[in-house]
């Protein structure tokens, strides 16, 4: 006979995927439900320790962007670590007035909550590729790099 409940650890990667959905308007709220006090956060731009400092980059990031959303594409669960696949869809002033699509992957570690978190995504893709004149070589670089 098979177990019918929910693993606690899936329980928690919905809570981390609930929380990041709408990039605008993250559920700041429920930060403690999803990451514990000494959470460490790294990304190609930052490395945040601590769920007051993560709190204070979210408020800031989202603040910033006009729209965005997560689409989560694949995960694999273990019994303390996850991975997760997405692309993050947003609109941000600086970057024009166009959607901007990055494919990405989180690591989280966690105990009843996260304490690691790193995404992984392409920084060229999410930035320079959308400033004029830098966009253009950034573009051109990877055709070449690509033959």
């Amino acid at each position: 006979m098979t177990d019918s409940k929910v693993p606690p650890n899936s329980l928690l990667i919905e809570r981390f995927k609930a929380f990041y959905q709408d990039v605008k308007h993250p559920r700041l709220d429920k930060i403690d439900d999803v990451y514990a006090d000494d959470v460490f956060f790294k990304d190609p731009i930052h490395e945040i320790r601590g769920v007051a400092t993560l709190h204070a980059y979210l408020s800031e990031m989202c603040a910033n962007v006009h729209s965005g959303r997560f689409e989560y594409l694949d995960q694999l669960v273990s019994e303390n670590t996850a991975y997760i696949k997405w692309n993050m869809h947003f609109k941000h002033p600086k970057l024009g007035n166009q959607i901007i699509t990055v494919r990405g992957m989180s690591q989280v570690q966690f105990n009843e909550r996260i304490y690691f978190h790193e995404d992984v995504y392409d920084l060229g893709q999410l930035i320079y590729e959308h400033v004029p004149l830098l966009g253009a070589a950034v573009k051109g670089l990877k055709k070449r790099l690509a033959k």
